[in-house]
């Protein structure tokens, strides 16, 4: 498995200062299989067949766990940080 770690890139005072910002852009572009696959990893088997979904926290989130919703045949389920969407 390719050093993921190593393919984030790191933007120092980004949006601001004091800010680190972390790009996983070069992961979802070269790596994205590699990337769900050290997800996936991250849970036993007896962990995944007792979970019914997996919920992603916007935006990076709904990317990498509908994907991985997607390879365990699991339900999806987006999380939305309040005041982010209009009102009904």
């Amino acid at each position: 498995m390719a050093d993921l770690k190593a393919l984030v890139t790191s933007i120092p005072d980004f949006p601001k200062p004091g800010i680190l910002f972390r790009d996983i852009s070069p992961l979802l572009r070269h790596h994205f299989d590699a990337t769900i696959d050290a997800l996936d990893a991250l849970f036993s088997e007896v962990e995944w067949q007792e979970a019914d979904v997996v919920a992603g926290v916007e935006s990076r989130g709904f990317i990498l766990a509908a994907a991985l919703a997607e390879r365990r045949r699991k339900g999806f389920v987006p999380i939305r940080k309040k005041g982010k969407l209009p009102p009904p």
